[in-house]
């Protein structure tokens, strides 16, 4: 478990660098970032692929391949493309309002599969987690600019955020259930299986990227901003994409789903850390909140899935000495 909780730490704190590329390319469009980073994906993840291919496609069954398509359109393009949508209809706000509370969700979803604490021992890591989650909503409200939008683009924007969150929601407990399931592939060649079929779905994109009308703002940027835009997503593609994925993959093996779900929050907290540093700013009082509530509520659940697993093993020794001749 101690070894599971570290892996999911780590991805965190390569997702959340997920967060600074649109603020270093503001100028190149959702669908073409996602294009680029998961076609980068693709092509880092074929290239680990190359040596085990053989192995890997004999492995491989109809039921494995379908998995992955599923997985890839939900947890990766679809859910990217969602977010951002909500983001510019209806602001950073609100969308990572609904999109915030994927710690809670993933945990409730977790509810009843193996080793998962019963919901009544989760109730408070749960409710610091909702109060971390919304001291950082109450900071971006009072600190952005409103949004001036219609009624109908808000609840399109609201739609879309719904959509996200239930597109990583469903991401998250469908991958670990079906990593837990399946024995022939190990979180690392897993990773690199998903990470190729995405590849693909992400070059299927960037050709729909290259059959928009001409005239958009992408045309008309320098080559040393094309430059920025491969490097960076080429960075997103090793770090965040191939290796995290790899470290969330072993925890999910590691983990029950009412943990795993939970750890997901350092996810913010990293994104957070790393925009104080583009910023060069110290964290507001709000946010000096969320983050103790956020790491407190986690470590308590760690605390309590902790405690019911040492209870069980001694459980399983009373039980074997009490049967013992």
């Amino acid at each position: 478990m101690q070894r599971g909780v570290a892996y999911g730490v780590i991805a965190g704190a390569l997702w959340g660098m997920v967060f600074l590329v649109p603020r270093v390319l503001p100028d190149f469009s959702p669908l073409l970032l996602s294009a680029g980073r998961y076609t980068m994906y693709g092509v880092v993840s074929l290239a680990a692929a190359l040596p085990v291919a053989r192995s890997l496609v004999k492995r491989l069954t109809r039921e494995d391949l379908v998995a992955l398509v599923k997985l890839a359109l939900a947890g990766n393009l679809l859910y990217y493309l969602l977010l951002t949508a909500a983001v510019h209809l209806v602001g950073i706000a609100p969308a990572s309002l609904i999109v915030g509370v994927l710690p809670v969700t993933v945990t409730l979803m977790g509810r009843g599969d193996r080793g998962a604490v019963p919901l009544a021992r989760l109730a408070w890591p749960l409710a610091m987690v909702m109060a971390g989650i919304g001291c950082i909503n109450i900071d971006v409200f009072t600190a952005a600019e409103a949004v001036s939008a219609s009624v109908a683009t808000r609840l399109v924007g609201l739609a879309c955020a719904v959509g996200a969150l239930g597109c990583w929601t469903w991401f998250a407990v469908e991958n670990t259930r079906y990593l837990q399931r399946q024995t022939h592939f190990s979180a690392n060649e897993w990773s690199v299986l998903w990470g190729v079929v995405t590849g693909m779905l992400g070059a299927a994109l960037w050709l729909v990227t290259a059959a928009l009308p001409p005239g958009s703002p992408q045309g008309e940027l320098a080559a040393s901003r094309w430059h920025s835009f491969w490097l960076l997503n080429l960075g997103l593609a090793i770090g965040a994409s191939w290796l995290g994925n790899s470290l969330w993959n072993a925890a999910s093996k590691r983990l029950p789903l009412t943990l795993s779900g939970q750890l997901i929050v350092f996810e913010t907290l990293f994104a957070l850390l790393y925009a104080f540093i583009y910023d060069a700013r110290l964290p507001r009082p709000l946010e000096i909140a969320a983050i103790l509530l956020l790491v407190g509520g986690v470590c308590w659940s760690v605390r309590q899935h902790a405690d019911d697993d040492a209870g069980g093993t001694a459980r399983v020794r009373e039980k074997a000495q009490g049967s013992a001749p």
